[in-house]
């Protein structure tokens, strides 16, 4: 037979059911407060970067990649295939104008020179004999000229005597004409003479302007082979530092090959590449920023290389300040070259979260204690700013710092 429960009983039964169920609420609630923990990570707010929007001016600019080299440097090849004999300099050393730097065998170079010189000679002996023998040709046409015109005068005289004693009765007309005939033909032959003269003259000119230029030519070919042997004797052509001397005596050196290279390691340039998507914002005379770590230099670009190699262009940058301490030779460097003005315009600091223009999704500090993911559009840039097209208002502080690690969290909480 049943009996009725006791209504102690029944009590200490519900109370031990609400006690479980309190329990598995409060797992509940701890769990939701751990996830929702979880979903919303926390990060010092010193390991931040942060930049307050802004209103101002961009100057924008297109980012190119540099590096430092002498702003003078000179390669000194060999002219001649030779040896090297001996070595005077060796890489670092200062170096003045003239300072040998080494030696290379030139003994078949300068008898080949010798022969040169005597050849010379022999070849202004060969024009003066030339000049010689025309004036003593041309004296001697001109001299028979001269007995022609003289012969020619005699038979004029000639001639009119006969025409006179014809007149008289006391000549024959058979006579007249024979004399007549004389003095005609004397008349072409002193014509030929003077013709002869003349073209003689001309061709006699030309013979000798011909042997002039052939000489002149070889004196060129001469300068030329001791522009060669003194530029044999390797020396350096300004005062400079020595970077690179083969020293490899005995080595045969061809013609073209480089024996040293001098720099001027006190002045520098900046050699840039940029992409040739940008071919149209790089122009000589345009100015550009070098930046080396915190540093900004001023330049101009000073030309521009007009074909493309593998889709980049290359230009010179020289600088305002060309002997800053911070420069080397060979260091890399950020060049940007400055093309537009952009005034009024929004604006945060420019780091390594910009990658060109789009939309980006930003942490924006909400309040004090949170960070907001924001879609906001950047536009153009240089190397301070980026232009903010959309999605910030002045005033608001965005993260700028690297936030990678919280790509997938939508609010962050901040700690002190």
């Amino acid at each position: 037979m049943d009996r009725e429960i006791s209504k102690e009983v029944r009590i200490k039964a519900r109370n031990k059911k609400l006690m479980q169920y309190g329990s598995i609420g409060a797992g509940c609630v701890i769990l939701l407060v751990l996830l929702f923990s979880w979903t919303r990570s926390s990060v010092k707010e010193s390991e931040l970067v942060f930049s307050e929007v802004t209103k101002g001016t961009i100057e924008v600019s297109v980012s190119a990649s540099g590096k430092v080299v002498p702003a003078f440097e000179e390669i000194i090849n060999t002219p001649i295939n030779s040896r090297i004999v001996e070595v005077y300099g060796k890489g670092g050393d200062s170096v003045d104008v003239g300072t040998p730097l080494l030696k290379l065998d030139l003994q078949s170079t300068e008898t080949e020179y010798k022969k040169l010189q005597d050849e010379d000679q022999m070849k202004r002996y060969q024009l003066e004999q030339l000049e010689i023998n025309n004036q003593t040709y041309l004296s001697d046409l001109e001299m028979r000229v001269k007995v022609s015109a003289m012969k020619l005068n005699r038979m004029k005289v000639e001639f009119r005597n006969e025409q006179y004693l014809d007149s008289l009765g006391s000549g024959t007309t058979e006579r007249v004409r024979q004399v007549e005939l004389n003095y005609q033909t004397g008349k072409l032959e002193l014509e030929q003479l003077r013709q002869q003269l003349d073209n003689e003259r001309q061709v006699k000119a030309a013979d000798l302007k011909v042997k002039q230029l052939e000489y002149e030519i070889f004196r060129k070919e001469m300068a030329e082979m001791k522009r060669t042997l003194e530029d044999a004797q390797i020396r350096s052509p300004r005062k400079a530092i020595l970077t690179y001397i083969n020293d490899q005596v005995g080595a045969q050196v061809t013609e073209g090959t480089r024996l040293a290279v001098v720099s001027d390691l006190s002045h520098f340039k900046v050699e840039a590449d940029i992409a040739d998507t940008y071919a149209d914002q790089v122009m000589a005379g345009g100015r550009a920023i070098v930046k080396i770590g915190n540093e900004k230099l001023e330049g101009q670009i000073s030309s521009v290389t007009p074909l493309s190699k593998n889709g980049v262009i290359s230009f010179i940058v020289q600088l305002s300040n060309d002997h800053h301490r911070r420069l080397r030779s060979g260091l890399k460097v950020d060049v940007y070259v400055m093309n537009a003005v952009k005034e009024g315009v929004l604006r945060i600091e420019n780091a390594s979260y910009y990658v060109g223009k789009g939309e980006y999704e930003l942490f924006v500090r909400d309040g004090k204690e949170e960070l907001v993911k924001r879609k906001v559009e950047l536009g153009d840039s240089n190397f301070e700013y980026v232009e903010v097209v959309s999605g910030l208002q002045p005033g608001d502080r965005v993260v700028v710092s690297d936030m990678k690690e919280y790509k997938n969290k939508h609010k962050i909480n901040l700690k002190h």
